[in-house]
């Protein structure tokens, strides 16, 4: 098959990801690099043998024409301007998640790429775990029955990451948007996609960065300092109504009271129900019982290892021809919508229709 020519626009640690995967995978060359700060890109080009290195992207487009597709791995802020010029410059795009700061710009995202007939996947990297997978298959088999309600969790005690995380001029918001966006995808996906008509949402912003508090052995510690901008939601809360009547509540928090760090998906059908925490657990009836079910190895519970290969792989396949992407542009557009609803509903006190 076709060597597949990949250029990285930001590298910064969520590149990194996208680079150990690329690696792995053969039918792969990453040719280029871009990056708005000088001495991480020297440095990164340095770590992974890449001598076309760029601060501006046009340029990288213009001086490297043999590069098939991107990922675009930058601050939210970035992700359309980025994507919206690899894709007018003829290059497929892999964007990170979330897809843009609002609906808006996601839109014109979809609409750039539609137009260039270029590939536009969006890394909801939660899609391509072996318990989605598995998840799946119980799910069509019929296990669940009609599914109708799920909750999801992504909570940190002490888990704002300071930076332009916190930015929100440059992240579009805290951990609804930042964390969020992994177990609102996750579930929808789960549920088959219906259609978000609804949301009632509330934010909050009580205990920001907790600059010089040190976190316990076990959780992950804040690397803001007092100086870093926080601006952003440290807690959020929704309930979200889809077409088919189906409801998921969310929550998302960079800081909070709780004892441990949690992040797990539950569903509720009118079979069974199951939950994924990390561990894959299916709870449902048999001969007059109620039954439960662990599913405990290696290849069921959730593993970030591995994710982003499959990611990545999938995208190559994509490009290739051999596979429809599982995580196309209409996704993400769909995505930014419920998020700008919460937002909203947030600030207004008021439930949100989505159009």
């Amino acid at each position: 098959m076709k060597v597949i020519h990949i250029a990285v626009i930001g590298v910064g640690n969520i590149a990194e990801t996208h680079l150990a995967a690329y690696r792995k995978n053969p039918e792969v060359e990453v040719v280029a690099f871009c990056d708005i700060n000088p001495d991480r890109l020297a440095a990164m080009g340095k770590k992974y043998g890449v001598t076309k290195c760029y601060t501006d992207m046009n340029r990288m487009f213009a001086e490297v024409p043999e590069i098939d597709a991107v990922s675009v791995c930058t601050w939210n802020s970035a992700h359309a301007a980025c994507t919206i010029a690899a894709l007018k410059a003829g290059k497929h795009v892999l964007c990170e998640k979330p897809m843009a700061l609002n609906a808006a710009e996601a839109e014109a995202m979809e609409k750039a790429a539609k137009e260039s007939g270029k590939l536009l996947m969006i890394g909801f990297v939660r899609r391509h775990g072996n318990d989605c997978k598995i998840v799946r298959e119980f799910i069509d088999a019929g296990y669940f029955g009609e599914l109708y309600y799920a909750k999801a969790t992504y909570l940190r005690r002490n888990g704002n990451p300071g930076g332009w995380f916190g930015d929100k001029s440059r992240s579009g918001g805290g951990p609804l948007i930042d964390l969020g966006v992994h177990v609102i995808d996750l579930s929808r996906y789960l549920f088959g996609n219906p259609k978000p008509v609804s949301v009632y949402g509330a934010t909050f912003t009580k205990l920001g960065n907790r600059p010089g508090i040190k976190s316990r052995k076990g959780y992950r510690a804040s690397t803001a300092s007092g100086d870093d901008i926080c601006d952003v939601e440290d807690l959020a809360t929704a309930l979200i109504r889809f077409d088919n009547g189906a409801v998921l509540a969310i929550e998302a928090a960079f800081a909070l009271n709780l004892k441990q760090d949690e992040g797990k998906i539950e569903l509720f059908g009118t079979k069974g129900g199951a939950k994924l925490d990390p561990e894959l657990e299916l709870y449902g009836e048999a001969c007059g019982y109620m039954t439960d079910m662990t599913l405990s190895s290696v290849e069921t519970a959730l593993s970030f290892d591995g994710l982003f290969e499959n990611e990545i792989n999938h995208y190559i396949d994509c490009i290739q021809g051999r596979a429809a992407c599982i995580a196309p542009a209409a996704d993400g557009v769909t995505l930014m919508k419920i998020l700008d609803a919460i937002y909203e509903s947030a600030r207004t006190g008021h439930e949100v229709v989505i159009g």
